[in-house]
């Protein structure tokens, strides 16, 4: 094969395996762990919309129900999966000074009885429209990052009505909960587990959040949370806002440095940083003030910082460029993997698909930081990106494999299913008439 010393398939069959093979014993049958494995290579296929019709058909089967019963009715151990995946990361990517990045994102919904569906500002569209909304964390260690964690935000809406809640199976025990509280439970997780991360990062959500704050501050876990410019700080003159507090800087406050590396080049800004105040007498550690200018706009960014013991201005700087790895992780999520092509509503089915699709995921961020260590690019060549490898492991190790169901048969079967919506709808119109 002429590209055989540039990509290596058995490399990535091995890889595939090896993450099956740890989740395997989270799944009571073997079908039901076939299957998963169906539905994970069917995330990964190179398919123009991933769904259970579509990956049940990738997957060789005559019907989705199946893939339906897996998310919904199959017995297997979800939660396990889950902390089998961040095992998964953490034993390829991990690393003392990673940095966990917590943040939401949202899918676009039709209707209401999708689980934690309403109207809501949601950044995926940038504005307030009927979605689902979840909070999400990311490890980001300097081999790579992928997404260990999630959460689903249910909104007052729903959890201040149990029948909605039970038509869609969310549990008995479920509150309500805000979205830092949320991201606090999935960082609590991480850490009691052993997750090496030095540091926590988000955006003014969190760290506009005093709980999510003190919880750190008590671990010792450090922290580059951003805030808005009316934000107050704790000074020796009292509380200031972030915006007054910068206004008094000297020009020598200032340094540029690069948060990372992009697309186009160093990401250089100006950034300065000021000393707080503990937020009380028996506290120990180190609160700063970071704030960062843009060189050609001056538009200012602001955050709150923390760390058990003093570090230098380039370290925080480093932590706060990280956060924009949870971004790179929801375009990888929902470009590679489906991460918001689910067309399910109820409260488990949700769970499972996120957590599989962000193990697909992982797979792809693994063998690209593998690909990176043991066989770098010649020169001329970047190194092997998620997309490339998503590609290129569908040629061929996925579709090498795959045994082709009969097209036929799924035509008759989704006209069979279109007939009996179509005659459903008309026949609950009609008794809505009489």
């Amino acid at each position: 094969m002429a590209v055989g010393h540039s990509v290596g398939p058995a490399r990535w069959r091995a890889a595939a395996d090896e993450l099956l093979d740890r989740v395997a014993g989270r799944f009571a049958r073997v079908e039901t762990r076939r299957r998963a494995r169906g539905l994970l290579l069917g995330l990964l296929a190179d398919l123009p919309r991933k769904n259970c019709w579509t990956i049940a058909e990738h997957a060789g089967d005559t019907t989705p129900d199946g893939m339906q019963h897996l998310l919904n009715r199959a017995s297997w151990d979800t939660d396990g999966v889950r902390d089998d995946l961040r095992g998964y990361v953490i034993e390829h990517l991990g690393d003392p000074d990673a940095v966990l990045v917590v943040d939401e994102t949202g899918d676009l919904k039709k209707g209401s009885c999708t689980v934690g569906v309403q109207r809501q500002y949601t950044g995926t569209a940038g504005r307030v429209e009927n979605a689902q909304v979840a909070v999400y964390m990311t490890y980001a260690g300097p081999r790579g990052h992928a997404m260990i964690d999630r959460e689903l935000y249910l909104p007052k809406s729903w959890t201040t009505d149990p029948d909605r809640c039970a038509a869609a199976g969310v549990p008995d025990d479920v509150e309500f909960a805000t979205k830092p509280a949320l991201a606090r439970v999935m960082i609590a997780r991480a850490l009691d587990a052993g997750t090496p991360a030095r540091w926590v990062a988000g955006d003014e959500v969190y760290g506009a959040d005093p709980g999510l704050r003190t919880d750190l501050d008590a671990r010792g876990v450090g922290y580059v949370l951003a805030i808005g410019c009316d934000r107050r700080v704790p000074t020796a003159a009292g509380p200031m806002r972030a915006d007054t507090l910068t206004a008094s800087l000297p020009k020598r406050a200032w340094q540029r440095l690069s948060a990372a590396p992009g697309a186009k080049g160093q990401r250089y800004h100006d950034w300065a940083l000021v000393t707080l105040t503990r937020p009380d007498t028996t506290a120990t550690g180190c609160w700063w003030l970071l704030v960062r200018r843009h060189p050609h706009t001056g538009e200012l960014a602001f955050y709150r910082c923390h760390a058990p013991t003093p570090v230098p201005l380039r370290e925080l700087v480093r932590v706060a460029g990280r956060r924009w790895t949870i971004e790179e992780s929801f375009q990888a999520g929902k470009g590679l993997a489906g991460l918001d092509e689910h067309q399910l509503r109820r409260w488990l089915p949700w769970r499972r698909w996120t957590l599989l699709t962000m193990l697909a995921h992982a797979l792809l961020a693994v063998i690209a930081a593998t690909e990176r260590t043991d066989t770098p690019s010649p020169p001329g060549l970047i190194e092997l990106t998620c997309n490339e490898i998503r590609r290129l492991l569908t040629i061929f190790v996925i579709e090498p494999a795959r045994v082709l169901a009969c097209p036929e048969a799924w035509s008759h079967w989704r006209r069979r299913h279109q007939h009996r919506a179509h005659t459903s709808h008309y026949r609950r119109q009609e008794a809505a008439r009489s």
